[in-house]
């Protein structure tokens, strides 16, 4: 089979042929139709101390179960995510992070909205935001960030605002629902928010503390980082939470389920779509990467073997 690698810090990616996986107990080999590109694999590639593989999200057909798995079977349709190699004809898949795929949903919306709508559910949710509440969301127009903005508005908001680094992408994060878009150099991001949900962090996180509200809620889920003033949040009465999906599916299982079934639901109902930005073949990994590098994308990018 064909799998994409890379053989030192930076790139670039190439393919390169390898046996298929056996998989082991309590795993799913699966024969991929779709995987996600995301910014944090992109970071490794360029800033890990060494090689790693290229894992993430993943979607496709089981062809084979390992020992102990009970939840799965050979022809069932599963996404999840995958801790190895995942730009591949065909990935290793633990039980514990697969899900099913419902009739009449494909693979690459299955990747474009499960993982992402994750974040972006398990986000907005730690936020606690009121009905009638107002919602700002960086990078809205990323894969995550752009179901995080049609959930605010679903979840009852009465004001979201969508925050890019390009003008190029207002139209697009307009049509998702939000009632503003502000550039991340704007002098003036509009009204304060009761809640932010940040992807950028770095440099941006001082703005967004700053754009909320006294007593508003900041939820950072980035691998950016960034630095808060005690002293900003005292005055303000303002909060700041962290978020990691990986969390809920390891220690909250029945959670992570319920937030699943909510986004195929609200899929099914036509009020969350997943974009899709592009769909790469795997030979082109290196430009999907680029894309994300560049933060052109609105909506998902993905690769498709």
């Amino acid at each position: 089979m064909r799998r994409v690698r890379y053989d030192s810090v930076g790139g670039p990616l190439f393919l390169e042929d390898v046996p298929v996986p056996a998989p082991g107990p309590g795993e799913l080999l699966v024969r991929t139709a779709a995987v996600g590109v995301t910014l944090p694999v992109v970071r490794k590639v360029t800033e890990a101390a060494e090689p790693i593989p290229l894992g993430g999200e993943i979607a496709g057909e089981v062809v084979a179960v390992g020992a102990g798995v009970s939840r799965f079977a050979a022809g069932d349709r599963v996404t999840g995510l995958c801790f190895g190699h995942g730009y591949a004809e065909a990935a290793l898949l633990d039980e514990a992070m697969a899900s099913p795929v419902p009739e009449g949903a494909s693979a690459v919306e299955a990747v474009a909205l499960v993982r992402s709508g994750l974040v972006a559910l398990g986000a907005l949710t730690a936020a606690r935001p009121e009905p009638g509440g107002s919602v700002l969301v960086t990078a809205a127009a990323s894969g995550v960030g752009h179901l995080a903005v049609q959930l605010a508005r679903a979840h009852g908001a009465s004001r979201v605002v969508g925050a890019v680094s390009d003008p190029a992408k207002d139209d697009f994060v307009r049509s998702l629902g939000a009632d503003e878009v502000v550039r991340y150099g704007d002098d003036d991001w509009g009204a304060p928010v009761d809640c932010v949900l940040d992807a950028v962090g770095g440099d941006l996180l001082g703005r967004a503390v700053a754009a909320l509200a006294p007593g508003g809620r900041l939820v950072a889920y980035s691998s950016g980082g960034g630095t808060v003033s005690a002293y900003d949040l005292l005055v303000g009465a303002k909060s700041v939470i962290g978020f990691q999906v990986a969390r809920i599916a390891r220690e909250r299982r029945e959670l992570y389920e319920q937030w699943r079934l909510t986004l195929w639901r609200l899929f099914g109902e036509g009020t969350l779509t997943p974009s899709v930005h592009g769909a790469f073949p795997l030979e082109a990994a290196q430009r999907a990467h680029a894309v994300i590098e560049a933060r052109a994308n609105r909506g998902k990018v993905v690769l498709v073997p």
